[in-house]
């Protein structure tokens, strides 16, 4: 359409048109559909971020202005210096062990027809909630070999390796031929001779604690130029028994070692049989016998770990047995994008597994390996149901982090909001670097 004026026609001036945003959306609607989120946003994360600085500068009651006091306290209290040092430990050692984990399990279990199902039973302990998580692993960790599994797997290899005390608290009477030695050991009143029986009866051993494939107490018969002996509990059940006398219900004390010592010097040395019968050598003749504390001592119960020197180490342990699954099912993911073509190459080049590893799969997985140790090391930072559940009383100010710490602070018998609120800032701190950090990554990958 044009109008006529003077010199020619002009066209028509654009009807104009309501402008919309890149996606064809006009801005009034799409801010319509996200004022709800950034309500909820304001609401849930910045005005409890902002109360939370605000009330960080206040003192216990909130009435008083407190300056930096509260942060001061931070970096001079020993509970929680002890707690920003356990989340250094933590931040440092879980992410890089879980992902170190992740990337060995993702990289083995490609070449294995079972491989699937590994993947599936490592990665099943992320369906478990973190408390269901230490309340197990408080049961792993027992001191109970009975009960603990981790110590009875100490345990069991210690035994295998060491010989295990037999009779913890077994001792002689003052009737018997025994008396207390040195270091925990038992010795003979009187010397052995050759052709005679010596006796080493003992009590304090509850039946129950026998060995089971112990036998009734047998006399041992002399022999020719050797010293012969019975060592057993001299104890019947029910009673009626008479000291230094083998009655036929008592045990002999199977695996009890006996030393021949003159001057000194163990001149022969041997173990009681299942029924405690032993026999020396003529060596032995006019020596004393001697029953060695080591045959006394508390049997090896295993490690503390529960103990205030290995309560962190435990409590990353069981967090690495949720977690490093999610670290092999995202490199394994990474994994599958790698160019088989680069690694067939170089091994067609000459070079061995280990450098096609280290030169090739590694780089090619470094994206994917940081956003795995990023994301632990987040998650980490701000550990608490772990801690909490699996650290006995005896041991909290050692498992202590900032996360619980900050529970403590707030919500404990003397709660201090000022303080709490003062750990809730610099918790929030620690973690924004590493966010700036995760997000310029993403940037860059988004940029290629």
């Amino acid at each position: 359409m044009t109008s006529p004026v003077e010199g020619g026609a002009v066209p028509a001036p654009p009807v104009p048109r309501t402008r919309k945003s890149v996606t064809g959306t006009r801005k009034v609607v799409a801010a319509a559909f996200l004022l709800p989120a950034l309500v909820l946003l304001g609401a849930l994360v910045v005005y409890p971020i902002g109360f939370s600085v605000y009330r960080s500068f206040f003192d216990k009651a909130g009435t008083g202005f407190a300056g930096f006091g509260n942060y001061v306290e931070l970096f001079t209290d020993d509970t929680i210096l002890t707690a920003v040092k356990n989340n250094a430990i933590w931040v440092v050692v879980a992410p890089t062990v879980a992902t170190a984990l992740g990337l060995i399990f993702a990289v083995l279990t490609e070449r294995v027809s079972w491989g699937t199902a590994f993947k599936l039973v490592v990665f099943m302990p992320m369906a478990i909630s973190m408390l269901a998580a230490g309340i197990i692993f408080r049961l792993v960790y027992e001191q109970d070999p009975a009960r603990g599994v981790a110590n009875a797997v100490v345990v069991g290899v210690h035994d295998t390796f060491s010989d295990a005390a037999g009779y913890p608290r077994a001792h002689p009477l003052p009737v018997h031929p025994l008396e207390a030695g040195e270091d925990g050991a038992f010795v003979s009143k009187e010397p052995a001779r050759t052709g005679t029986r010596a006796l080493l009866p003992l009590v304090g051993v509850a039946p129950a604690k026998m060995p089971s494939d112990a036998r009734p107490a047998a006399e041992a018969a002399p022999e020719a130029g050797r010293v012969t002996g019975t060592a057993w509990l001299d104890f019947t059940p029910g009673g009626g028994g008479k000291p230094n006398v083998i009655d036929p219900r008592e045990l002999g004390l199977k695996g009890l070692k006996v030393e021949a010592v003159k001057d000194g010097k163990v001149v022969a040395a041997t173990t009681a049989r299942a029924d405690g019968t032993f026999s020396l050598p003529a060596a032995a003749d006019g020596a004393l016998l001697r029953l060695p504390g080591a045959n006394f001592e508390e049997p090896y119960n295993g490690v503390t770990w529960l103990g205030p020197s290995l309560i962190t180490p435990a409590i990353i342990g069981s967090y690495l047995w949720m977690w490093a699954g999610f670290a092999m099912v995202l490199i394994a993911a990474g994994l599958a994008s790698v160019p088989r073509e680069l690694m067939e190459a170089a091994r067609v080049d000459g070079a061995t597994e280990w450098q096609v590893f280290r030169r090739i799969t590694v780089p090619l997985l470094a994206p994917v390996l940081a956003v795995v140790t990023v994301t632990l090391m987040i998650n980490v930072l701000k550990i608490f149901d772990l801690v909490m559940i699996i650290t006995p009383d005896s041991s909290e100010a050692a498992a202590n982090v900032l996360a619980l710490q900050l529970y403590r602070s707030s919500f404990g018998t003397d709660a201090d909001l000022g303080v709490g609120s003062a750990i809730a800032v610099l918790m929030l701190l620690l973690v924004l670097p590493v966010m700036l950090f995760n997000i310029r990554r993403m940037r860059k990958e988004t940029g290629r």
